[in-house]
């Protein structure tokens, strides 16, 4: 059985306040972006007789392979139903350290697998919770569509909101950019965010350039040029919109049509496509 886990993107990023726990409380809107990897389920042996295996193609996945949160994910759900060995095996294409949030589409994608290969029967917000145990953010890739997403990203509404028919396109250089380190200068705290998102986004998409802030660009921008530069060429070439998401290192810009512009960006990863 495949599935095809897709990235996201976050218009605007406000960090509101520092939590007791040391975490952050932010509000955003995530939206879901067609650039996918691909993660297989097969059942039986696996690799040095482990519980759980993974086989990865594709972008090469740093550090430790047992806190992928696949891994953890089947581990997770181990703990209280008899699953049997397995492998998982993936093709990854999301850019990792991008802000686009693959590795948490991949962790809750593996809960849908283990679900519907061992009909496990998992109601949905049983699923929601296991996904928000694994990350922040993995519980918004079991839905559909557009959400808001507040707490630390974890407490998520869903809305009626589409960019179906712009075009998008992702730049990310050859930066990795940590959740720890992005959070580490932050300083706003909900200082300059007097206008919530969900107001912002029901504007025109022409008047989110001076409104719809991604809050992380004010500290990561002087540290490394390179995004600022990026966010300036995609307007230069027609964005209607652009701007850093999540905690980067990718920016993205909005297009009325099909871009024309990949040659401009060189060395950089780049993807465009077509949002629904």
């Amino acid at each position: 059985m495949i599935l095809f886990p897709p990235c996201k993107i976050n218009l605007g990023l406000h960090i509101v306040a520092k939590r007791n726990d040391g975490y952050h409380n932010l509000e955003t809107l995530f939206y879901p972006v067609p650039l996918c990897d691909s993660l297989e389920l097969v059942a039986g042996n696996t690799i040095d007789e482990q519980d759980a295996a993974i086989i990865s193609e594709g972008l090469k996945i740093e550090g430790n392979p047992k806190n992928n949160l696949i891994l953890k994910a089947y581990y997770l759900l181990k703990e209280k139903y008899p699953l049997p060995r397995v492998t998982f095996c993936l093709l990854k294409t999301i850019p990792m350290g991008a802000g686009l949030g693959g590795g948490s589409s991949d962790g809750a994608f593996a809960i849908q697998l283990l679900n519907q290969y061992f009909n496990l029967n998992l109601p949905f917000e049983e699923q929601i919770n296991y996904a928000s145990k694994l990350g922040s953010d993995c519980a918004y890739f079991l839905y559909d569509g557009a959400c808001l997403g507040s707490g630390r990203g974890e407490i998520l509404e869903p809305i009626n909101f589409s960019l179906n028919g712009t075009w998008i396109v992702l730049v990310k250089p050859n930066l990795h950019i940590s959740t720890a380190e992005a959070f580490a200068n932050i300083n706003t705290l909900g200082k300059d965010n007097l206008t919530s998102i969900k107001e912002i986004i029901s504007e025109p998409i022409q008047q989110w350039k001076d409104n719809l802030k991604n809050d992380f660009e004010a500290s990561l921008f002087p540290k490394y040029p390179v995004l600022k530069n990026i966010k300036e060429q995609l307007y230069a070439n027609g964005a209607i919109y652009a701007a850093m998401s999540g905690s980067g290192s990718t920016l993205f810009g909005l297009f009325n049509a099909e871009p024309t512009i990949k040659d401009q960006f060189g060395e950089h990863f780049y993807w465009q496509g077509m949002l629904n």
